[in-house]
C-alpha cells in the first residue's frame, strides 16, 4: 500500500481539522438557535398566562366568565399562532380562541392531554407540524374547582427554519471541506518548497561542487536547523574530500621518489654487465628503498585503523616514568653521537597500551632530534594532578611559524614545502600517528613554538579505565 506524500497527508490534516472546528461551531450555533427560540416561546407562553390569570383574577364568580371573553380574545386572539383553551373540572370548553381544528381534536386526545398536564413548557408533533404548550390551574372566586388553561404556540417555522439551516449547513461544510483541503494543499506546497531546494542541492553534489550552500535567509524558521545541518554536513565533507585529494597526492608523491630510486637503480646496473659487488650493492640500495615503503605502508594502515576505529588496544595501568627512562636510555645513545643531552624530570601514571604509548613517545623524541642542535638539550617533563597526566618534550632549534602549528599534525604535512624535512627516511606521517595514538587514550595533543623552543605536549584524562 502505497503512503501518501507529505503534501497530502498535511493537506488532509488541515481538512479534518478545519471541519472539525467548523462542525463544533456550526452545531454549537445551531443549538444556541434553537435554546434561544425555545426561550422566546417560553417568555411569550408565560406573559400570556399571567395576563390571563390577571384577567380571571378580576371575576367574582364563574357566571361573569362572559364578561372576560371580549378582554382574553382582545389578548390572547392577536398573537399570530396561539391557540387558547380554558376548561372547567369537568373539561368543559369555557373558551377558545381562535378556533383551530388540530388544537381542538388533540385537546381531546388522552396522549396529548397527559403531555400537557405536565409542569413547564411542553413540546408536541403532529405529522408535519410542532406545537409548544404550557398548562396552569386558575382559581375563580365561588368556585371550588381551578380552571385549566392550556396555551398551545405552533412553532412549525421555527422546525423548518432549524431544518433550512440545517441542511445548508451540512452543504456548506462539504464545500468547505473541499476547499480547505485545496487550500491546504497550496499552504502545504508552499511551506515544503524549502525541501525541494534542498532535494535539489541535494542531487547536484557532487566530489567537484561541494563548495554549494542553501540559502538561510528565505527558509522558515521551523526548517532552519534542517538547513543548518546539511550546510554544516557539506561543509564536513568538502574538507574530508580535500583532506582526502591532498593525502592521495602526498602518497603518490611520497611512494614516487622510492619507486624513481629503484627503477633508476635497476636501470642503471642492468645497462652492462658488472661485478658481483655491484649487483649485491644495488640490491642493498634497493633493500633500503623497499624497506621504507614497507614502514610508508605500514603507517597509512595504521593511521586508516584509527580513521575507523579499528585499533586493538590494551588497558593497563602504565607507570610513565619507568616507562621514558627505558626508552630514554636508547634515544640518550642517539644523541650522544650527536652531543645532544636528554633531560627527564617528574612522575606518573594512567591506563593505556603501553607499545602504542612507546610509539607515540619515540616519535615525538626522534622528531625533537632531528632539529636540536649540536651541544643543545632536549628537555621531557611529567606532571600529575587530579586532573589528569601531561607529558610535554621540549627542543631548543628554529621556532614554527604560528600558521603552521595546527597543521604539523596533518599527514605529509610540511612547514616548508620546498625540502624534505628530516632526510629521506622520514615520510611525514610520525606526527599523525602521535595524534591519533593520543586521541585514542582520549587524550589530547598540542604544540608550542617560542623563541627558539618548541614543544609537544601530551595530555591525558585522569587515573582511570578506558575499558
Amino acid at each position: 500500500m502505497s503512503r501518501f506524500s507529505m503534501t497530502a497527508r498535511m493537506s488532509l490534516l488541515f481538512m479534518f481539522a478545519f471541519t472539525a472546528v467548523l462542525t463544533v461551531a456550526g452545531l454549537s450555533f445551531y443549538q444556541l438557535c434553537k435554546l434561544h427560540f425555545q426561550s422566546r416561546d417560553q417568555q411569550a407562553l408565560v406573559e400570556k398566562l399571567q395576563s390571563t390569570q390577571f384577567i380571571l383574577g378580576d371575576l367574582q364568580s364563574l357566571e361573569q366568565f362572559a364578561v372576560a371573553i371580549p378582554r382574553l380574545r382582545a389578548l390572547l386572539g392577536s398573537h399570530q399562532g396561539l391557540t387558547t383553551v380554558i376548561q372547567d373540572a369537568a373539561q368543559r370548553r369555557l373558551f377558545v380562541a381562535p378556533e383551530h381544528p388540530e388544537v381542538s381534536v388533540q385537546a381531546n386526545d388522552p396522549e396529548w392531554f397527559r403531555a400537557a398536564a405536565e409542569p413547564g413548557m411542553w413540546t408536541w408533533h403532529n405529522d408535519q407540524r410542532m406545537y409548544r404548550g404550557m398548562t396552569a390551574h386558575m382559581a375563580v372566586a365561588g368556585q371550588p374547582q381551578p380552571l385549566r388553561v392550556m396555551l398551545v404556540l405552533d412553532v412549525t417555522h421555527h422546525m423548518v427554519f432549524f431544518e433550512t439551516i440545517l441542511r445548508w449547513f451540512w452543504i456548506e461544510l462539504a464545500i468547505s471541506a473541499l476547499v480547505s483541503a485545496g487550500l491546504g494543499w497550496a499552504v502545504a506546497r508552499s511551506g515544503l518548497r524549502p525541501l525541494k531546494t534542498v532535494t535539489q542541492v541535494a542531487a547536484s553534489i557532487s566530489a567537484t561542487s561541494l563548495k554549494k550552500r542553501i540559502a538561510l535567509a528565505p527558509v522558515p524558521a521551523e526548517l532552519q536547523p534542517l538547513v543548518l545541518t546539511f550546510n554544516a554536513m557539506l561543509a564536513r565533507l568538502e574538507d574530508d574530500f580535500t583532506r582526502l585529494a591532498n593525502f592521495s597526492a602526498d602518497i603518490a608523491h611520497e611512494l614516487r621518489t622510492p619507486l624513481g630510486n629503484l627503477l633508476t637503480h635497476t636501470e642503471v646496473i642492468l645497462s652492462r654487465n658488472r661485478a658481483l659487488e655491484d649487483y649485491q650493492e644495488n640490491l642493498h640500495s634497493n633493500l633500503e628503498e623497499l624497506q621504507r615503503m614497507s614502514r610508508m605502508i605500514d603507517d597509512m594502515l595504521f593511521l586508516a585503523k584509527s580513521d575507523n576505529g579499528l585499533l586493538a588496544q590494551q588497558n593497563l595501568q602504565i607507570d610513565l616514568e619507568s616507562m621514558l627512562e627505558k626508552l630514554l636510555e636508547y634515544y640518550r645513545l642517539l644523541g650522544d653521537e650527536r652531543g645532544i643531552d636528554l633531560k627527564f624530570s617528574g612522575s606518573g601514571h594512567m591506563y593505556g597500551d603501553e607499545q602504542m604509548l612507546r610509539r607515540a613517545i619515540a616519535n615525538l623524541l626522534s622528531n625533537a632530534l632531528r632539529y636540536t642542535p649540536r651541544g643543545q638539550a632536549i628537555r621531557v617533563s611529567l606532571r600529575h594532578s587530579d586532573a589528569g597526566t601531561r607529558l610535554s618534550v621540549a627542543n631548543p632549534g628554529g621556532t614554527i611559524d604560528s600558521e603552521h602549528l595546527e597543521r604539523v599534525f596533518d599527514r605529509f604535512y610540511r612547514a616548508d614545502p620546498a625540502r624534505r624535512e628530516g632526510g629521506g627516511h622520514n615520510a611525514g606521517l610520525g606526527l599523525a600517528i602521535t595524534r591519533s595514538i593520543v586521541e585514542a587514550h582520549q587524550g589530547r595533543i598540542w604544540c608550542t613554538s617560542s623563541n627558539g623552543w618548541t614543544t609537544f605536549h601530551m595530555e591525558f584524562p585522569a587515573l582511570a579505565s578506558t575499558a
